[in-house]
């Protein structure tokens, strides 16, 4: 140590300043990295240690992250939405068990506070080499995905939700494999969108889990948005599932199956739209961070998957391709969407537009309503490999 500072010494006094001026940005970009951490790591009244290694820390509702953001300084906090809606659980079971993200009902956070995942500068690294959010824009190299969305034609929709299962798809570094609901509006290249459901991200988490994530933008990406409250927009209001936290309760091939509950809905009188699971809800994102999500032109679920452009593509899903068997491929079940009637309803075959870049790596199969404990079903996925662009 004292050797290397001795060198460094003799450089600056010998005139080498670029050594200098690579010091001064080492250290620039450090401070630079610790006032982002001071803003997402907000004082806790409380921190927990989950039993997958988290640190969890209960935050004072009404300072979260959140409302750092500039559109939402004078936001009122909307601790419950204004309309109902319930998932008979004993159908849900009947084909999966329960995979539960968050905080065990003995550790949930205290009341008045609510729990955020704590980042760490290594998170922040990480994030560097990650394609943050192409992910979620069609066209990209290295993006393939295997959707279906409910034409314009029939909405505009209020609310779109599913019971989805559970996988842990493997991935390499600079890969994600995801599975998601999303809502959007607006023209292609300033288009709104909200995206719920589950991933496997190495780059955003440091480990090879299956966490879930929420993500959103105002602009398609272009200067807005981000995963989970890595920039102040979603509102936290649970004490016990949170943004980020991960699942060990995971599907395989043949069984068990576990899944997961999920819908997207905007409240009627605020606009805001929520995230929600069986029969609670997660949070929301307030309406003033969008330009033109009073509503959804477009609503969908499927999967998608990211790698390196010229790389083989991961698995989506179960890694198997649809056929018919529920144990088999990943699945969405219990679909259902709300227009303007705010009605849930099962969208028709005909409704329905499909989109699969990369038919010989990933399926997809949109059944219409099977009725019993499945509903409208639809199933995704493949092994990924030597996909192309």
């Amino acid at each position: 140590m004292i050797n290397t500072l001795v060198f460094v010494l003799c450089l600056v006094t010998s005139g080498a300043s670029p050594v200098v001026y690579g010091i001064e940005n080492i250290f620039k970009e450090d401070l630079e990295l610790e006032q982002q951490l001071k803003i997402i790591n907000k004082p806790s009244i409380k921190t927990i240690h989950t039993k997958h290694g988290d640190i969890v820390d209960c935050i004072d509702i009404n300072k979260q992250p959140a409302f750092d953001h500039h559109l939402l300084k004078n936001h009122k906090l909307q601790k419950k939405p204004n309309f109902q809606r319930r998932i008979k659980e004993t159908s849900v079971k009947k084909l999966s068990d329960r995979s539960i993200f968050g905080l065990d009902k003995q550790q949930r956070c205290p009341k008045g506070t609510v729990p955020i995942l704590r980042t760490t500068k290594k998170d922040f690294i990480r994030e560097k080499n990650l394609l943050n959010s192409s992910i979620f824009v069609q066209n990209i190299p290295g993006v393939h995905l295997a959707e279906v969305a409910v034409s314009p034609k029939f909405g505009p929709y209020f609310s779109v939700g599913g019971d989805n299962s559970v996988y842990n798809p493997y991935v390499t570094k600079g890969q994600m494999s995801l599975s998601h609901i999303w809502v959007q509006n607006g023209p292609i290249n300033s288009a709104n969108k909200i995206s719920f459901g589950w991933h496997v991200s190495p780059e955003l988490y440091g480990d090879h889990d299956t966490h879930m994530y929420t993500s959103w933008t105002s602009d398609n990406y272009h200067r807005t948005g981000c995963f989970n409250i890595r920039c102040p927009g979603f509102v936290q209001t649970h004490r016990g599932s949170y943004i980020g936290s991960r699942e060990t309760n995971i599907s395989f091939y043949g069984g068990p199956i576990f899944g997961f509950y999920s819908s997207i809905t905007q409240d009627p009188l605020t606009k805001n739209w929520w995230i929600g699971s069986l029969d609670y809800n997660i949070g929301y994102f307030p309406a003033k961070l969008f330009s033109n999500l009073g509503s959804a032109n477009k609503v969908g679920l499927g999967g998608r998957t990211l790698t390196l452009s010229g790389y083989r593509s991961p698995p989506m899903g179960s890694g198997h391709f649809p056929d018919r068997n529920f144990f088999h491929a990943s699945f969405y079940k219990l679909i259902f969407i709300q227009n303007v009637s705010r009605e849930n309803y099962i969208p028709e075959k005909y409704q329905i537009e499909k989109y699969i870049d990369k038919p010989k790596c990933f399926g997809l199969s949109y059944y219409g309503n099977l009725r019993g404990n499945y509903g409208g079903a639809l199933q995704f996925g493949g092994p990924g490999g030597n996909c192309g662009n």
